[in-house]
């Protein structure tokens, strides 16, 4: 027997074991393949074969019925997964008997029972049913609706469904014989709708052509999760609202302008600019507006904007017309090309005769401007000359100078940049601009950045020089005064005409020279957005140059080499510097700044780093000899803390003699480079050891009991200049790091100082008259406000701080609050009015409602402290020891407003608003606890 008659004579109940081992040596790759048996039988044997496989079929069922699948693997699926495919080949046999197996294998007799662990069976009854509808069978819609069906389900479910979208192209035609009203269909439908944030656009544009009924539905889907989408998906579905009508025709292409496109430009009107789905909406319409070279897209625009937009651009709604004006410059012009010219240039005349530009409301006007600007690049040549010059000089003259709005003058010189693109405009725009120079100076900071804007655009297309429309004085005067980003645009547009990166380092000092020369403030803010536009190695060897020239100008034996370099390079430079000490002191400036941009440059190349340090450090000595101008000496000193100390060893070595000689009542400027100086040379702990020697040296001393008999250096202590060096040290980051750097216990042993300066509050708190051997009030506070600094950096947190504001409040509220509050209700007790004596509430229970409150919202802190954080909070709780005595002298709150905070004097108790009369007038004591309060 044949391995053909073998096979046909297993596909029986009776052999189905015969009929598996078959399909497993199929499977296995043995020399048995079923479709090549297939092939060779002849058609009596195929015949005989689909009617024996649909009794093993039916059979298999009723033996075991679908219920019972769950969770084993099924003998049926096993027969049928491996000759689907070949069954599909061989499907124009008589397929009587095929018709009634693939009956059976598809729908809720198999392949929607299926497990999923049988996904390869369900693509092969997937497959067979997909081919069914293409031969066109009988019943071929049953089937090929199934095959659409779990095509499309599986688009949706695939991690990459690319291949499953295409056979859903490929079944398209499915949808054709399904009746779009049928609740069994409604399921598909649904998932019909859900394909439109997803790729696949010929199948989508196809949807839009199957039932008229559901364009609608389509539409009011997409308008429902317009809010979601992306701008990528909203350009998607942009292109396929273009794409279906660009396709249709007939009735369908009539429902599709109607209740789509015509729908969104009505939205695109109406909705309100803050709405989330306007600028959706937009984006869709604005696609049709790019589109006009298209056939019949301006025939169409015309016939549906003509009833809708004409009204709009007259509402009383600004927002309306503010909508209606950009989509009418953005699709302009409108016109029917099935028209006469002369009817077209008609209408086309009385659309650019529509006066925007006057719009009472500002909003408008600027849309107006950004789409006259449009239409302007974009039809220069097409409009007549008059009606160009009367936009541009409406523009200019007036729009540009629109005191009533800054929005209006922004957008002129923003919407100018569009016109500067098409080159016909430069002749008219090279003579009025001009016009606008002013506009430079403008008090709004958005018009300023505008209008730079556009002088860079008029120089990269070179319309026109940019001195000539805004001159340099005034480009250098806003440059030194002007914000980071009007600064930032005003060096990028003068950077080549000051730093000609092509020019010899001779030419870049001269242009140096020169711009400090015409404004030194501007150099400085110049040369600090340098390093935006050139390399380091650049701005370095702009600092050498720097130095040659500064050599020349100091009559002292220097480097040969340097003095030759500076004759041959620099010959001009004397001349030009002389004695004046504003270029040199500027120029020293500019050194500062410029080594401050490629420090970090500097630290990555080392050998740079050391040979620049070298060329500073031999003439650092001369500078500070000659150049003893003030301006001069700070840039000097800074410049010597970008080097290390053993380059300038002269200036180094009495850096710290000069800050203990500094006076106590010294500005910052006067100590706060030298500060910075040791910082960076590494000496933080000399000046820590030195603010801390003042501050214990000016603590009261206890006295001690005995005769004894020592010698002591007379050395002055500065508590108020140690407390000025600690803020400045505290106030910068790079020296606050320096100074935390050093370790704990120099700054435990800081700490412990400021700490013991509360007995010299506590002393002045509770004494009437103040002592002038001990220092004043202001010092301890001040004192005692850095101590709980310090701690706060020692902790690594805010914890301290907290606790030292919690415990200054109760030690005032205990020692001097209450005595004065005491004395202020009885001073300013009425005596004339027996009436009011009588009415007036009790002085002590006043006080103490006061207190009371003090105590709840010190209470409120707490609370809130252990909410965030409850061991931080638990913490600063344990710590709180005047907590009690506050609670000792704390009554009960019978009123929610007592822990209500005014918002004003006027909404405080009468007894408060004389206290903070008092507090305001003559108590020293109190004044510094306010002092305190506001740092």
């Amino acid at each position: 027997m044949s391995k053909r008659e073998a096979f046909l004579e297993a596909v029986c109940k009776e052999n189905v074991e015969d009929f598996l081992r078959f399909i497993q040596l199929h499977d296995k790759a043995e020399p048995f393949d079923v479709e090549e048996v297939l092939q060779e039988m002849p058609r009596e044997q195929r015949e005989a074969l689909w009617r024996r496989l649909a009794c093993l079929l039916q059979d298999v069922l009723l033996e075991f019925p679908t219920e019972r699948w769950e969770g084993r693997r099924e003998e049926e699926g096993m027969q049928e997964e491996p000759t689907a495919d070949s069954v599909s080949k061989r499907i124009n046999d008589p397929y009587s008997p095929l018709l009634e197996v693939t009956r059976r294998l598809h729908g809720e007799y198999v392949l929607v029972s299926l497990p999923v662990s049988e996904a390869p069976l369900q693509n092969h009854i997937h497959a067979l049913c997909e081919a069914w509808w293409k031969k066109g069978l009988q019943e071929k819609e049953r089937f090929g609706r199934t095959a659409f069906f779990v095509s499309l389900q599986k688009s949706f479910i695939l991690k990459k469904p690319g291949a499953e979208i295409q056979r859903v192209w490929r079944l398209h035609d499915v949808l054709l014989s399904l009746d779009y009203t049928s609740e069994e269909n409604k399921q598909i439908i649904d998932l019909l709708l859900q394909c439109f944030h997803r790729p696949g656009k010929r199948f989508l544009v196809f949807l839009f052509s199957w039932n008229v009924n559901f364009i609608w539905v389509i539409h009011g889907t997409i308008k429902n999760q317009l809010e979601f989408y992306s701008k990528p998906i909203t350009a998607h579905i942009a292109e396929i609202y273009f794409r279906a009508w660009k396709k249709a025709s007939g009735e369908f292409l009539e429902k599709i302008e109607s209740l789509c496109i015509q729908d969104f430009m009505q939205n695109a009107i109406f909705l309100h600019r803050a709405s989330p789905v306007h600028s959706k909406v937009r984006q869709i319409v604005s696609y049709f507006h790019m589109r006009k070279d298209c056939r019949n897209v301006d025939k169409m625009l015309y016939n549906l904007y003509r009833p809708i937009l004409w009204k709009a651009l007259s509402a009383p709604n600004f927002e309306v017309r503010a909508n209606s004006t950009l989509l009418f410059t953005e699709a302009f012009p409108f016109y029917d090309p099935s028209e006469s010219n002369e009817k077209i240039d008609e209408n086309i005349q009385k659309q650019l005769d529509t006066n925007l530009l006057d719009d009472p409301h500002p909003t408008v006007r600027s849309n107006a401007t950004l789409g006259v600007c449009k239409i302007l690049a974009k039809c220069w040549e097409l409009l007549p000359p008059a009606i160009i010059t009367d936009f541009v000089k409406k523009l200019v003259a007036e729009l540009a100078a629109d005191s009533s709005s800054p929005d209006v003058r922004c957008s002129v010189f923003k919407c100018l940049t569009i016109v500067l693109d098409n080159a016909l405009s430069h002749p008219l725009l090279e003579k009025l601009l001009p016009t606008l120079k002013y506009s430079l100076h403008d008090n709004s900071e958005k018009v300023r950045i505008a209008f730079l804007d556009m002088l860079m655009k008029v120089k990269a297309v070179r319309a026109a020089k940019f001195w000539d429309v805004c001159n340099m004085d005034h480009l250098l005067a806003r440059l030194a005064i002007d914000s980071h980003s009007v600064s930032k645009r005003i060096v990028d547009l003068l950077f080549k005409s000051f730093f000609p990166v092509n020019e010899s380092e001779k030419e870049w000092c001269n242009r140096c020279i020169t711009l400090i020369q015409m404004n030194p403030m501007a150099a400085r803010k110049f040369y600090q957005f340098a390093y935006r536009h050139t390399a380091p190695t650049n701005l370095i060897k702009l600092m050498l140059a720097i130095r040659r020239v500064l050599n020349s100008c100091i009559q002292v034996d220097c480097d040969m080499t340097d003095i030759n370099d500076s004759n041959k390079e620099n010959s001009a430079a004397p001349a030009l510097l002389g004695k004046d000490m504003t270029i040199v002191s500027s120029l020293l400036e500019v050194v500062v700044i410029l080594w401050r941009s490629v420090s970090k440059a500097l630290k990555q190349n080392e050998e740079a780093q050391k040979y620049t340090c070298a060329k500073f450090g031999s003439v650092m000595s001369k500078y500070f000899q000659a150049f003893e101008d003030e301006r001069a000496t700070v840039p000097l000193i800074q410049l010597a803390s970008f080097m290390p100390p053993t380059a300038v060893p002269m200036f180094s070595c009495g850096v710290m003699s000069r800050l203990r000689r500094m006076d106590s009542g010294a500005a910052p400027a006067q100590y706060s480079q030298l500060l910075d100086c040791l910082c960076s040379w590494g000496q933080a702990a000399d000046i820590l050891e030195l603010i801390t020697d003042w501050l214990t040296e000016s603590l009261p001393k206890k006295a001690t009991s005995g005769r004894k008999v020592c010698i002591m250096e007379t050395v002055e202590a500065k508590p108020d200049l140690a407390l000025a060096y600690l803020e400045h040290i505290f106030s910068h980051t790079s020296t606050r790091e320096k100074v935390l750097a050093l370790g704990a216990k120099p700054l435990k042993q800081l700490h412990t100082v400021l700490g013991n300066w509360k007995l010299v509050l506590y002393s002045h708190l509770s004494s009437t008259t103040e002592d002038p051997k001990h220092a004043s009030v202001e010092t301890a506070l001040n004192a005692f406000k850095h101590h709980g600094r310090l701690g706060a950096h020692l902790q690594h947190n805010v914890r301290l701080i907290a606790l030292s504001v919690i415990r200054l409040s109760t030690l005032i509220v205990n020692i001097s609050v209450l005595p004065i509050l005491k004395e202020v209700a009885n001073s300013y007790a009425p005596e004339d009015s027996k009436e009011t004596e009588e009415n007036q509430e009790d002085p002590t229970t006043v006080i103490l409602g006061v207190v009371s409150n003090i105590f709840q919202k010190i209470i409120e802190l707490l609370a809130r402290r252990l909410r965030k954080d409850p061991e931080e909070g638990k913490q600063v709780f344990q710590n709180f020891y005047l907590l009690k005595s506050l609670m000792d002298l704390a009554v009960p709150i019978e009123h929610p407003e007592a822990v209500i905070i005014p918002e004003s004097v006027d909404d405080m108790p009468p007894l408060s608003r004389i206290l903070l009369s008092v507090l305001l007038k003559s108590q020293p004591v109190t004044r510094s606890v306010l002092k305190v309060s506001f740092h």
